[in-house]
């Protein structure tokens, strides 16, 4: 295509053309597991168990309304994306063989793999890849990555390539189509999307899919990829209890669970044939404040709030280590752009009563409404925010809600709430998707024209030093002036049958390898 810049093979990664923007490196399995042997010849058979402690009864197959992991890791199984995220970080070709930019990234082309097919046999082409990245656009889309796709124009380019057109340059547009919400789907005779089906091109196809239940997948035989997805089937299970999915695991009723109890985590690894397999990433826990409600639309509460919380106690406490200090923005040591200059927000009771004596308050009480559902341990975790609070006049009253519709009832419906995030591989991805105004997970409703500004300008900007510098500030702009309290950075910690053969090295984008899995492993013989 004329006036493209250089051209990304399925293997290559952005450093070529975003002159060292690549955002991190691969992850670290910390686990007793053996290595991964590159040499070893896969396994092929048996069905991977899997016990998720997320689902509900609202859960769809329309990729813009997913929200949970059991609906995204089981989303990954039975649907692709144009891209995908690499272990060792990079970004490479899943339904697209290869894209390529413009030099100022305002165009995007992205060529087709050939002979893809969709578990009805249907053969992908430009207008299936079409028909479901505007599924997320305009105003009537209800998808919740709407605002990724604002000011973005997608056409197809023949049978087999598709043309993004932005009205603003992103250097990221190839990570975003990776995310879960922009999953391939076959376009019906009317134009839309045919999300209802479930039917996909991914490793798996749907057999039975119970909401906030189970689902149940078998392998797609005609699958393209030649050296993946070596197990016969997968089931996902919901279940939201972290015990009950400790006792399936030891009972050898499932081979992986999520979110182990940290508390019990040292005795799960101490019996036979099982182990923790814990990775890095950028999921981080978060303590949103609806700034458009009192008392949460005075900073100076906010400021109070965040210093009153004693986060290495949390850290020590509720994770037990197995995480890092957050500093009231959502990027992680991982991130390229991570500012460790900024000063970190320490728990500090004189600087709250100084915040708080500034919003003209001597004390405050307030509701915090919070269950495990937002990650383990968030019960505890506010009842001893409750009490490092106490020292600055603050009373924290703590509801607990059940875990069942804690997403759908309490979380951006109650003006203070727990929650918590996967995160994102880059900065513009983890701004945009929970800070953006307008957006439907801006879970704080804050809006600040600096930091706006920011967004729009860094996102075009190629030169790593400007943009480094733009990243930054708005990291200081978020811990100093945001709706969200980010107290925490929480490693994955999953346990797993010693069965499984698992990389030695595994993508930190998401949970369970980039919720890859079902295509990267298989059971040892």
């Amino acid at each position: 295509m004329i006036g493209m810049d250089k051209l990304f093979s399925c293997g290559a990664t952005r450093r070529d053309l975003l002159k060292g923007a690549v955002a991190g490196v691969g992850g670290l399995a910390l686990s007793s597991l053996p290595a991964f042997n590159a040499k070893a010849t896969p396994n092929r058979g048996g069905t991977l168990r899997v016990a998720l402690g997320h689902g509900s009864t609202t859960d769809t197959f329309d990729p813009g309304l997913f929200d949970n992991d059991f609906t995204i890791f089981t989303g990954y199984c039975y649907r692709g994306h144009l891209t995908e995220i690499a272990p060792n970080g990079s970004i490479v070709g899943d339904l697209a063989e290869s894209f390529e930019s413009s030099p100022d990234a305002k165009t995007w082309r992205f060529k087709l793999r050939k002979g893809v097919e969709f578990h009805n046999g249907k053969t992908l082409d430009a207008k299936d890849v079409v028909s479901s990245i505007q599924h997320h656009m305009g105003e009537r889309s209800t998808s919740a990555a709407k605002a990724l796709m604002r000011g973005v124009e997608i056409k197809a380019d023949g049978s087999d390539a598709v043309i993004f057109t932005l009205d603003a340059g992103n250097v990221d547009l190839p990570y975003i189509v990776s995310d879960f919400h922009f999953a391939i789907m076959p376009a019906a005779s009317d134009g839309s999307p045919d999300w209802r089906s479930g039917i996909g091109t991914g490793a798996y196809k749907i057999d039975n899919f119970e909401p906030g239940v189970r689902a149940d997948l078998s392998r797609q035989p005609n699958f393209y990829k030649e050296n993946a997805a070596f197990f016969d089937g997968v089931t996902v299970l919901s279940v939201p209890d972290a015990t009950a999915r400790q006792t399936a695991l030891r009972a050898g009723d499932v081979d992986m669970i999520d979110r182990v109890d940290l508390k019990t985590a040292h005795l799960l690894s101490r019996v036979p044939n099982l182990a923790i397999f814990e990775t890095k990433g950028t999921q981080h826990c978060t303590i949103p404040m609806d700034v458009r409600k009192a008392p949460f639309n005075n900073n100076d509460i906010r400021l109070a709030l965040k210093y009153s919380l004693d986060r290495q106690k949390l850290l020590d406490t509720i994770l037990l280590g197995h995480g890092e200090i957050g500093n009231d923005h959502p990027i992680s040591t991982r991130n390229k752009y991570h500012n460790a200059e900024l000063p970190q927000k320490t728990y500090d009771p004189d600087k709250a009563k100084f915040h708080l004596n500034r919003a003209g308050m001597s004390d405050l009480s307030v509701d915090l409404y919070v269950s495990d559902a937002a990650f383990a341990g968030a019960v505890d975790a506010a009842v001893l925010y409750q009490q490092h609070a106490k020292q600055s006049g603050i009373n924290i009253n703590v509801v607990r809600e059940p875990n069942d519709g804690y997403w759908s009832n309490i979380w951006m419906k109650k003006p203070w709430s727990f929650s918590y995030w996967g995160g994102r591989p880059t900065e513009d991805w983890s701004f945009l998707t929970a800070y953006a105004p307008g957006g439907n997970w801006n879970e704080t409703f804050w809006e600040n024209p600096r930091f706006s500004e920011l967004l729009v300008t860094a996102r075009s900007e190629f030169d790593d030093s400007k943009r480094r510098q733009m990243y930054y500030e708005m990291q200081a702009i978020l811990s100093d002036d945001g709706g969200a309290i980010v107290p925490l950075f929480i490693n994955y910690v999953d346990g797993v049958t010693t069965k499984l053969q698992i990389p030695d090295v595994v993508a930190w984008n998401w949970p369970h390898d980039g919720h890859k899995c079902h295509e990267r492993w298989w059971f040892k013989s």
